[in-house]
């Protein structure tokens, strides 16, 4: 257990979830000012005295992603020259989470950067929840805490009219988060095999599982554009009973999605918190489940020296 005391802050990405972490915790917000000079530079001042004291600072870095993940860098600096004596760095939405590999010669391992960018900036432990590609941990040379929403998203599909449901995977690449799903709900697990045309454009070619007269329960890791809304007739061909609903954490949410989900066979989107959903993407087929009492329970773990396997592995029992 830490014999230092805590501090918990944020910037401006996603304030609601940051206080309402602190809240759980019984805690205030430090204040951290942030400004924006007229050439858009960004000025970062701590508030407080926060010398030897542990510091946990909540960003996920969402759209604008740059200006978000540079709070995040400046924030840091400020902490390590303030000598504080840990500084935890809480990224609910990773970015450039995507950009893990060369899928191609001459190109950017962008996740890479930005891990290399918080630890050089003098960052002691990073958490993030349901990382795009599992590797990126290797990234970082410093303590990592890959959390899962799984027990908060999962809370919300039990129940009877979930009893004859199926749990799919868009693709091979998120068989491995919607397995876990399957595995915590008791339910079957179905998954879409699909290739790559010569045009670009992405087929469903095989769907592996007994999906015929289930309701199909889809799991993916974050929606931008909503391509994989387009998948869903496939589930439908395929014998599902619509409508289909999904349980996706990262709520990106750009136009094309929103427009997307103005489909009959669509009932449910589930998301979290991780990202801020301003008024305007509040379509009514949106349905937010808040990860804070995840994140303030981690950060209680860290502070107490407790195991974070549960929240890792998803066991943890959310009530």
């Amino acid at each position: 257990m830490s014999i230092h005391d805590m501090q918990i802050c944020t910037g401006r990405a996603n304030q609601p979830l940051a206080q309402a972490v602190a809240t759980k915790l019984g805690r205030t917000l430090l204040p951290v000012n942030i400004t924006q000079f007229p050439d858009s530079e960004v000025h970062v001042l701590i508030e407080d005295l926060v010398r030897h004291q542990d510091i946990y600072i909540i960003q996920p870095c969402s759209a604008p992603v740059n200006d978000h993940l540079m709070e995040l860098l400046l924030m840091i600096d400020a902490f390590r020259r303030a000598s504080v004596h840990a500084i935890n760095v809480i990224v609910p939405y990773y970015p450039y989470a995507r950009q893990d590999r060369m899928a191609q010669g001459r190109e950017a391992i962008s996740a890479r950067v930005v891990a290399r960018m918080i630890q050089q900036m003098g960052a002691d432990r990073v958490v993030y929840v349901d990382i795009h590609a599992q590797a990126t941990q290797g990234f970082f040379d410093i303590p990592v805490d890959p959390l899962t929403a799984l027990p908060v998203m999962s809370s919300y599909f039990h129940g009877e009219r979930f009893e004859n449901a199926a749990v799919v995977s868009p693709d091979v690449g998120r068989a491995w988060l919607a397995n876990r799903y399957a595995k915590q709900l008791n339910l079957p697990l179905v998954v879409m095999y699909k290739r790559r045309t010569g045009d670009g454009e992405v087929q469903v070619k095989e769907i592996a599982g007994d999906i015929a007269g289930k309701t199909a329960i889809l799991i993916d890791d974050v929606i931008a554009s909503g391509s994989v809304l387009t998948q869903l007739p496939e589930l439908i061909r395929a014998g599902a009973k619509p409508p289909i609903y999904l349980a996706i954490t990262h709520p990106v949410l750009l136009p094309p999605a929103l427009e997307r989900l103005n489909t009959d066979i669509i009932a449910e989107l589930v998301v979290t918190d991780t990202i801020h959903v301003s008024e305007e993407k509040r379509h009514p087929k949106l349905t937010i489940c808040s990860i804070a009492p995840l994140l303030a329970e981690a950060i209680r773990r860290i502070q107490e020296g407790d195991t974070m396997g549960p929240l890792v592995e998803g066991t943890w029992e959310f009530n």
